[in-house]
C-alpha cells in the first residue's frame, strides 16, 4: 500500500476506535434518559446494553476469520457502514424492543470492526513503529472514554437523548469516507481459499464458537442462572462443556478454522492472551467494586466520584504512546509486564479499605489501573497480533477482543461470588448478600475480593514474563 494509503488507512483506524469509545461511555451515561423515553425499566434497559455486549464478545473472533479470508479492509468498512446505519436506527427506536433489535445490529458492526481495527492499523505501521501505533489506537479510545461521559450529558440535557445515538452518525460517515479512499489500495489483504476456489470459512466451528460464547456468558450470570431450578443449572453447565468440547474437535479437524489451534503453540501468542483475559478481569473488578466502596461506604457525591473516575482515562490515554515507544525500543515484554505489576499493586491497596479511608486511597487503585492500561494494553496487543502469521492477524485481533468481553464478564461474576462468599462469612449468615448497611462486614469482604484480585494480577504478571523472546518474531 502507497504511503498515503496508509495514512489514510491509520486515520480511519483512530476514528472508528475513537467513535467506539465515546459511543460506549455516551450511552452507558444515558442509560436512565433513554429508558424513561421509552417508557422502559432498568431490565429493559439493560438488555439493550447486554445485546450489544453479546453480539461483540460472540462475534469479534468469527469477523477476524472473515476478515482473513475476505480481505481485512473490506469486513473493516462494511461494519463501519452497518454501525452508522444501526446508530441512527436506534436514534429512531420507538420502543425498547426495537432499540434491543438495533443495538444487536449496533454490536455486529462493532464486531466487525474491532476485529480488523488493530490488525489494519498495524498493516499500515512499519515494523519499528508498531507498538507506537497500537498505543495511538488505545489513547484514541480510551480518548473516547474522556469526552464521553461529559458529552452524552450535554447532548441529554440540551438536546434530546436520541442526540446521543444521531452524533455517531456523522462520525461514522466521514470514517466510511476515509474507509473508500483506501479501498482500492487493498494491500496484502488474506487470500486463503479451500480446494474448489471458494473462500475457505469454517461454518460449523464459526456456529459453535458463538454457542459456547453466548451459553458461557449466560451461566456466569447470576440472574440467570438463579432464575433455573438446581437440575438446569447442572444442565447449562454441562451444554458449555459439551459446546467447548465441540468447538475444540472442530476446529483441529477443520481445513480452515476459525480459530487454528495451532497458533496456541506460538509462546508469544499464548501467553499474551492468557494475559489479557487476567489483566480484563482485574480492571474490571476495580471498575466495578471501586464505586460502590465509594458512594456506600465513603458516602461520597456521584458527581464527585465521576471526577475521581477521569484519573483513569487521562493516565490511559496520555501515556500509551509512550508505553508504545517503549514497546517499539525493548519489545512488549517490560511495558507490558510493569503494566500488570502496577494491577496488582492497585488490587494490593484495596486490601487496606477501611470504613473511614480517604477518598484519595481507592482514588490510587482507579489511578494506579490507568497507568497499568497504559503499560500493559498497548504492548501485550502488539505481541499478541504480532506473534502469528499475516494471514491471521485477524482472527488474532479478534481473539483479542474476545478475551476482553469474557474479561469483564468473568469480571463482574468473580466479583460477585467472591463479595457475596466473604460477606457470608464475615457475617455468619448462610444466605446473606452483600449489602453496604452491614458497613463493617461489607469492608471486610471488600479486602478479601481485593486479595484475591492481587493473587490474580500477580498470575498476569507471570503470564507476561512467561511470554517468551523480549522481541516477537517478525512473521509474514
Amino acid at each position: 500500500m502507497t504511503p498515503r494509503g496508509n495514512a489514510l488507512l491509520l486515520a480511519t483506524a483512530l476514528l472508528v476506535t475513537f467513535t467506539t469509545g465515546t459511543a460506549s461511555r455516551i450511552f452507558a451515561i444515558s442509560l436512565p434518559t433513554v429508558a424513561a423515553g421509552l417508557q422502559t425499566d432498568m431490565v429493559g434497559i439493560s438488555w439493550a446494553l447486554i445485546s450489544f455486549q453479546l453480539a461483540t464478545a460472540s462475534l469479534s473472533l468469527v469477523f477476524g476469520r472473515v476478515g482473513d479470508v475476505y480481505g481485512r479492509q473490506t469486513v473493516y468498512i462494511w461494519g463501519i457502514v452497518l454501525f452508522t446505519a444501526s446508530s441512527l436506527l436506534c436514534g429512531l427506536s420507538g420502543d425498547i424492543l426495537q432499540l434491543i433489535v438495533y443495538r444487536v445490529l449496533q454490536g455486529v458492526g462493532a464486531a466487525m470492526m474491532q476485529a480488523q481495527g488493530r490488525a489494519l492499523a498495524m498493516d499500515a505501521s512499519t515494523e519499528e513503529s508498531r507498538g507506537r501505533v497500537q498505543g495511538y489506537m488505545t489513547t484514541a479510545h480510551h480518548g473516547g472514554f474522556l469526552i464521553g461521559p461529559g458529552l452524552g450529558g450535554f447532548i441529554i440535557q440540551y438536546i434530546h437523548w436520541r442526540g446521543v445515538f444521531f452524533f455517531l452518525v456523522p462520525l461514522g460517515a466521514v470514517a466510511t469516507a476515509l474507509g473508500l479512499g483506501f479501498r482500492r489500495r487493498r494491500g496484502s489483504d488474506a487470500t486463503a481459499r479451500s480446494g474448489n476456489g471458494r473462500p475457505a470459512i469454517d461454518y460449523l466451528g464459526a456456529g459453535l464458537l458463538v454457542a459456547v460464547t453466548l451459553a458461557l456468558m449466560a451461566i456466569l450470570d447470576r440472574q440467570v442462572m438463579e432464575a433455573l431450578a438446581p437440575v438446569w443449572r447442572a444442565g447449562a453447565v454441562t451444554a458449555v462443556a459439551a459446546l467447548a468440547a465441540g468447538f475444540l474437535w472442530r476446529e483441529s479437524r477443520a481445513p480452515s478454522p476459525i480459530l487454528s489451534l495451532g497458533l496456541f503453540r506460538i509462546r508469544m501468542f499464548a501467553f499474551s492472551t492468557v494475559a489479557m483475559l487476567l489483566i480484563s478481569i482485574v480492571n474490571t473488578l476495580h471498575v466495578y467494586l471501586v464505586p460502590f466502596y465509594l458512594q456506600d461506604v465513603l458516602t461520597l457525591t456521584p458527581s464527585f466520584m465521576g471526577i475521581l473516575f477521569l484519573s483513569a482515562p487521562i493516565f490511559t490515554a496520555g501515556l500509551s504512546p509512550v508505553a508504545g515507544i517503549l514497546s517499539d525500543k525493548m519489545g512488549p515484554k517490560i511495558p507490558a509486564t510493569a503494566g500488570a505489576v502496577l494491577f496488582a499493586g492497585g488490587s494490593l491497596l484495596g486490601v487496606f479499605f477501611e470504613a473511614g479511608s480517604h477518598w484519595m486511597l481507592p482514588t490510587m487503585v482507579l489511578a494506579l489501573g490507568g497507568l497499568g492500561s497504559a503499560l500493559f494494553f498497548p504492548p501485550n496487543h502488539t505481541a499478541l497480533i504480532a506473534s502469528v502469521p499475516l494471514e491471521h492477524r485477524g482472527v488474532a485481533t479478534g481473539t483479542l477482543y474476545t478475551m476482553f468481553g469474557l474479561g469483564n464478564v468473568f469480571g463482574i461474576t468473580v466479583g460477585n461470588f467472591l463479595m457475596t462468599l466473604a460477606f457470608r462469612m464475615h457475617s455468619g449468615d448462610p444466605d446473606a448478600l452483600p449489602a453496604a448497611a452491614d458497613r463493617a462486614h461489607f469492608v471486610l469482604a471488600l479486602q478479601d475480593t481485593f486479595l484475591v484480585t492481587t493473587g490474580i494480577a500477580l498470575a498476569a504478571v507471570a503470564c507476561s514474563l512467561l511470554r517468551g523472546p523480549n522481541h516477537p518474531s517478525p512473521r509474514a
